[in-house]
């Protein structure tokens, strides 16, 4: 079994742990021929990089990514793909005292109840570290998807962190990258940021909520029933660590909705069918409509904070756990481009899945 891949034809492979000498991803089923190098991966995993403002942990990892075979003089050839990221930062003495001890809201204790031991330097491959694999993969996808639909577009930004909500009516995809919460409204990061090392000087961590968007994807994209586009997606995002629900278009607050409400009419544009709202978050029966893509994730608090809570030990025995080291006040900072790289990676295998099965769409309308 191989639990630790995932796609249909885009199949990747995360490897690695949070303390351990390197981490990485295999791709396979990339397409020949499509230019990319490792700098252009680069800038993907910079945007995740740790260590960059006072908002995020403090572990100063430059995570360079070194692509080890499938490229060639610049394209890919066909062939699977490794790359690694070395770990360089690590301080693996802060985890000393919880060796034998289950961090509360961690899976420290459910990794060893599965398989009777567990890495507890930083969690293992459930530190949120195993990210960066997942964003060097996505890299690789943009490269491909800007070589078969370069008028895709895929952005992120964050819409929630804990009592802080984004005001929709004053979305600026142009300021997200001008502040450091990936905010689509530069006016609002001030306020945000106060909020944040509010909470960091109370020794605690707030969740945060991440809508990812895709933008000029074709229609046609996704299967009926098992291999819906959405299916996918949902899976993707809820596999990224401390994530805990997904919704799509307009998700749980649909069942506040009259069906006159949620209906996305449809009117025959210039260039096809156009669409009244998107309701719908751009996928109708698990397959793409040609609206925006639309998908929003839950990240829970980070576990890892300095106010004591009460555990167990291995043993049985009751503790008081304060969690000691260098971690996000809100994980959901830097959650940003890893959802956006999940967008890439399961918009490219369904691209690749469509290309496979029908070539070009067979439904003419107009």
């Amino acid at each position: 079994m191989s639990m630790n891949t995932f796609g249909h034809l885009f199949r990747v492979t995360t490897w690695g742990e949070s303390h351990g000498p390197a981490l990485g991803a295999t791709v396979d089923g990339c397409p020949p021929n499509v230019p990319v190098d490792e700098a252009f991966i680069q800038q993907f995993l910079d945007k995740r990089r740790p260590g960059q403002n006072k908002n995020m942990t403090q572990r100063n990892e430059p995570d360079q990514v070194r692509i080890l075979s499938g490229v060639f003089e610049g394209k890919t050839t066909g062939t699977s793909i490794q790359l690694m990221i070395e770990n360089t930062d690590q301080r693996s003495k802060d985890y000393g005292d919880i060796a034998n001890t289950f961090r509360p809201g961690h899976a420290d204790i459910t990794y060893h109840q599965k398989y009777g031991n567990r890495d507890y330097r930083g969690g293992g491959r459930s530190s949120a570290r195993e990210t960066a694999a997942r964003v060097a993969a996505g890299g690789l996808a943009r490269a491909v998807l800007n070589h078969l639909l370069p008028e895709v577009k895929i952005v992120g930004y964050m819409t929630a962190m804990g009592a802080m909500e984004l005001d929709r009516s004053k979305i600026d995809l142009a300021a997200i990258e001008g502040n450091d919460f990936w905010l689509p409204d530069a006016n609002a990061a001030p306020a945000w940021e106060d909020y944040l090392q509010k909470i960091r000087k109370e020794h605690n961590s707030v969740g945060a909520t991440v809508e990812v968007i895709a933008q000029n994807l074709p229609a046609g994209l996704g299967a009926p029933i098992y291999a819906k586009l959405d299916t996918d997606l949902a899976a993707a995002m809820m596999s990224i660590n401390a994530v805990k629900g997904v919704e799509i278009g307009e998700g749980m607050a649909a069942s506040g909705l009259t069906g006159t409400d949620n209906a996305d009419e449809i009117f025959m544009g210039e260039n096809g069918p156009e669409y009244s709202s998107n309701h719908a978050g751009g996928i109708l029966g698990g397959i793409s409509t040609g609206q925006d893509v639309v998908v929003r994730f839950a990240v829970k608090p980070t576990s890892s904070i300095l106010t004591p809570r009460q555990s167990i030990r291995k043993d049985g025995t009751s503790i008081e756990v304060i969690t000691k080291g260098r971690h996000d006040p809100c994980v959901g900072v830097r959650a940003v481009p890893v959802g956006e790289a999940m967008m890439a990676c399961v918009v490219l295998d369904h691209v690749l899945l469509h290309r496979g099965q029908v070539g070009e769409n067979q439904g003419v309308i107009g």
